[in-house]
């Protein structure tokens, strides 16, 4: 409704007048197992005081109808009080309870309480999902994050269930016919969008971990592990309570403040629409990190990486919260940098930056890169652009920008800001300058520059070296050059940079090794290195070494002559991470053309020992032909890497991450080809094996896709398929093969469900939609009017969570650029750009997707263009 969309000032008003003491929420979920039943009773209770008796304000409740509003001891009437999604409160007294009961509805999009019938046994699963603004889906109340209350929850459940939520449970009392209502403690001071509620016949591990205080006494933390009961076979809870283990002593020794939130749950749920969420004392997490099918090194790293970031999150955002959505990064931010940190100081992995480098960073230059992107500190004018704003500068951004922080004030000084900054505000609510203020004492700079400089401005900073040497080869001189202009007025901006430069040289066996380095201020447009004067130009000059700063780096000539032919023989896993993340940008800005790119992975893939730096330079290759190359040279070159991928497949290491790797890029490629189809179908019938290779549940659905997407299956033998695998992965796998038949009436019925209907759940939507989109350019042009002419409708009949996957997904961003065509006058461009024209009140959030999917489109034509 036109009220849901909570604005900045009215937030601002709301905390002016009201200060909240607590909530007591009662929900009836006893209904759920019925899935005629749309919605289940919620009653919240709110104790608050007013700073302006008489003065009215009002609670939020997105519901399926409001049964009564009671404050101080009157109800209200109805029509007057009840107004869209807003409850409205008159005539407040310095001390005013009120209590709101109605009928809350259950989700299918993983918004509110997301209701979910596991296809293998057919059992009900709930669980709730809030950031930024969705605990009004669930309960009535005053739903922005400054102001905080504690919470006390009671849910009327199946006794054969299990019930959590942020507080431990205190009481359980059997009803009639079945049924329970379980209460749980008062949790401390948090913002609405960390509560939580989960139930269901979950499965359940239990474990503990303890620590001495300072004072002496025993900090007691119970810790539980919940999945499906269907994947309890898979689930491996004593590797997550290990994980968790090593982040709470890592985080109590580092941070000098004992968790503040009793026990430490964590649940991983069906359908999630994230990674994961920091509710204190319940965090939730996407069932994909239980892994049912073969799993590489890189994909448990990925899990413990996630499980620190939420934990980070219980001192960053939970304990001391953001005022308002301008500051997520106060809580996103410093989760990403503390999360890489974590896996790297305290777990056996050991290649956590190296994987920052490759996917988190990468994320961060796209995003800052688009014509949407923004400082890290944003202007957030309404919750509609708070949805928007997880992206990767709050996150990707704002913790490279950390750690070149930590690079320019050292790590000492950072810490004893946090320490400072958590015992200054706990519980409580902080901006920008709260952290600044803390940072300036524990540092002793005056850190308003670089706070200008870095949190307040967008862009990515582009540094280049200029270097010259005489006829014996020594560098004469070398100077740094910052190029860094605002996006929005083109003015430079040139940034402070703490960086390394390394040298690097071929040793005897014809590695690629680092023989010196420098460690220097870079800022200003020029930046002069007298340090390397009178030194051997080395064979590669590797600006930004350590991955220290966030800025692209372009190569001199020699030193990128010399990594298109030996990149794969540094074997430094970070200063591989830095060079393969420059030559990537260098594809994207049309520096690099698909087929040089192409040319680089051939020889660097196979001696890549990573298989999470193996996997992105895979996914980078596949995007760079199918994207960045020219029509004329696309089949050939996908062809290069299929053939590639194949000979990997056969040679790797029987068993290893590795083949695994190569085996499901493998499927990938066999979506637009079909010249290893007999082996793929093998594969699949036992008839072709690769030694080693499991082909187990999700590598068998990857390749049905692309036997489907080739015309080389059958939908009957989906449906074998999916008989065999009764699981919620196995419908998803099996929805993602039949909307990719390469066939007119296929696609036009995955269109109908995704575009013209609601019936579908969040995942099966994002199966659809990726199935629909495996298919020729000329088969999906055909659908090119209708998406532009439905996105209004789109928009306004769906939550913004899953309208976003459907103006997201099937943006129609696969083109390719005819010969003599400039980029711009590209037809789905002209499209695109008419409809933003057509179309100027459109909500800021779509408006924001049409442009950014129309910028990458713009960037892939342009890449095809200068590839020519």
């Amino acid at each position: 409704m036109s009220n849901q969309n909570l604005r900045r000032d009215e937030a601002a008003a709301r905390s002016a007048l009201i200060s909240v003491d607590a909530y007591d929420v009662d929900l009836d979920l006893s209904s759920a197992e019925d899935p005629e039943t749309g919605g289940f009773r919620s009653r919240s209770t709110v104790t608050f005081r007013c700073a302006e008796p008489g003065a009215a304000t009002f609670l939020d409740f997105i519901h399926g109808g409001v049964h009564s509003v009671v404050l101080n001891g009157r109800e209200l009437p109805l029509d007057s009080a009840v107004d869209g999604t807003r409850v409205h409160l008159p005539g407040l007294e310095l001390e005013n309870t009120v209590t709101v009961e109605g009928t809350a509805l259950y989700s299918r999009s993983g918004e509110g309480m997301h209701r979910f019938t596991d296809p293998a046994d057919g059992r009900t699963y709930l669980y709730t999902q809030y950031e930024p603004a969705d605990a009004r889906r669930v309960f009535a109340n005053f739903e922005q994050p400054d102001l905080k209350a504690s919470f006390t929850f009671h849910v009327t459940a199946p006794s054969a269930w299990e019930v959590a939520s942020n507080g431990v449970e205190t009481n359980r009392t059997e009803l009639d016919s079945g049924f329970s209502r379980w209460d749980f403690a008062p949790t401390q001071r948090i913002s609405t969008y960390i509560t939580t509620v989960l139930a269901g016949p979950y499965f359940k591990a239990e474990d503990a971990w303890s620590t001495t205080l300072p004072d002496g006494s025993v900090l007691d933390i119970p810790l539980g592990a919940y999945c499906r009961s269907s994947l309890a076979e898979h689930f491996d809870p004593q590797n997550i309570f290990e994980i968790t283990k090593q982040g709470l002593a890592y985080f109590h020794e580092l941070f000098a403040y004992p968790y503040p939130f009793g026990k430490y749950d964590q649940a991983f749920v069906p359908e999630y629409n994230l990674g994961a969420m920091e509710n204190p004392g319940l965090v939730t997490f996407t069932e994909s990190y239980v892994f049912r099918s073969k799993a590489t090194e890189a994909q448990y790293e990925a899990r413990a990486n996630t499980i620190l970031h939420e934990m980070a999150h219980m001192w960053f955002g939970d304990l001391v919260t953001m005022k308002w959505w301008d500051d997520l990064w106060l809580k996103e931010s410093f989760a990403d940098y503390m999360g890489a940190l974590a896996v790297d100081q305290a777990t056996g992995f050991t290649n956590s930056w190296v994987s920052f480098a490759n996917r988190r960073k990468a994320w961060a230059y796209t995003q800052d890169q688009l014509p949407t992107t923004h400082p890290i500190v944003a202007d957030i004018t309404d919750l509609e652009a708070a949805k928007q704003n997880f992206d990767g500068i709050t996150y990707a951004k704002g913790a490279s920008v950390l750690k070149q922080l930590v690079a320019y004030v050292g790590f000492d000084a950072f810490i004893n800001a946090a320490r400072g900054y958590f015992r200054d505000h706990a519980y409580g609510n902080t901006t920008l300058s709260d952290l600044l203020s803390a940072l300036t004492v524990a540092s002793g700079r005056d850190m308003g520059a670089w706070s200008r400089r870095w949190l307040q401005t967008a862009g990515v900073p582009l540094l280049t070296t200029e270097v010259e040497t005489d006829d014996d080869g020594v560098i004469t001189s070398l100077t740094i050059v910052q190029n860094a202009p605002d996006p929005v007025s083109g003015e430079q901006v040139p940034r402070p940079h703490r960086l390394r430069i390394g040298l690097y040289n071929p040793d005897a066996a014809g590695a690629l090794v680092r023989t010196g380095s420098v460690e220097i201020d870079v800022d200003g447009p020029r930046t002069a290195v007298p340090e390397l004067l009178g030194k051997p130009r080395p064979a590669l000059l590797l600006l930004n070494d350590e991955d220290l700063t966030y800025a692209k780096v372009r190569f001199d000539s020699d030193s990128l002559q010399v990594l298109m032919q030996n990149l794969g023989r540094i074997p430094d896993p970070l200063a591989r991470a830095v060079c393969f993340s420059a030559l990537w940008n260098g594809v994207r800005d049309g520096i690099i053309s698909a087929r040089d790119y192409l040319r680089l992975i051939v020889h660097a893939a196979p001696a890549e020992t990573g298989s999470g730096v193996l996997q992105v330079l895979l996914d980078n290759s596949r995007f760079a032909v199918e994207r960045y190359a020219p029509a004329e040279d696309r089949s050939d070159l996908r062809e290069v890497l299929y053939s590639l991928v194949v000979d990997q497949l056969q040679q790797a290491e029987p068993g290893s991450d590795r083949q695994l790797v190569w085996a499901r890029n493998a499927a990938m490629l066999g979506r637009h080809s079909d010249a290893h189809t007999e082996l793929l179908r093998g594969l699949l019938q036992g008839t072709a094996t690769v030694p080693g290779l499991t082909v187990d549940s999700d590598l068998r659905w990857l390749l049905w896709q692309a036997l489907a997407a080739t015309s080389n299956a059958t939908r009957a033998e989906l449906e074998a398929e999916l008989e065999r695998d009764t699981t919620a992965s196995g419908r998803v796998g099996y929805t993602t093969a039949a909307a990719a038949f390469p066939e007119p009436a296929v696609k036009a019925a995955a269109w109908q469900d995704a575009v013209h209907s609601d019936e579908l759940s969040n995942q099966l939507l994002s199966a659809t939609i990726e199935g629909f989109t495996i298919g020729s350019i000329e088969m999906l042009s055909a659908f090119s009017a209708d998406y532009f002419a439905s996105l209004t409708l789109v928009w306004s009949s769906r939550s913004i969570g899953q309208a976003s996957r459907v103006v997201t997904g099937l943006f129609p961003g696969a083109q390719d650029l005819p010969e003599h065509m400039v980029p711009a006058d590209h037809p789905v461009l002209v499209a695109s750009m008419d409809w933003l024209e057509a179309n100027p009140q459109a909500p800021a959030a779509l408006r924001r997707i049409i442009i950014e999917q129309q910028d990458q489109l713009l960037r892939a034509l342009r890449a095809q263009a200068a590839g020519r």
